[in-house]
């Protein structure tokens, strides 16, 4: 029985980090975005 909820109890804690991970993933991927996104703009107001 402690064997199993040794187990549950990691699984649980790697899916939280993991959570952590792709939440800051996207947080870098949006703000990539914004630039991409900004540039853009700056460059068609230019025109």
């Amino acid at each position: 029985m402690n064997k199993l909820f040794a187990l549950i109890l990691l699984i649980a804690i790697a899916g939280l980090s993991g959570c952590n991970t792709v939440e800051g993933a996207g947080k870098d991927i949006q703000s990539g975005g914004h630039a991409v996104s900004d540039t853009a703009r700056d460059v068609k107001k230019d025109m």
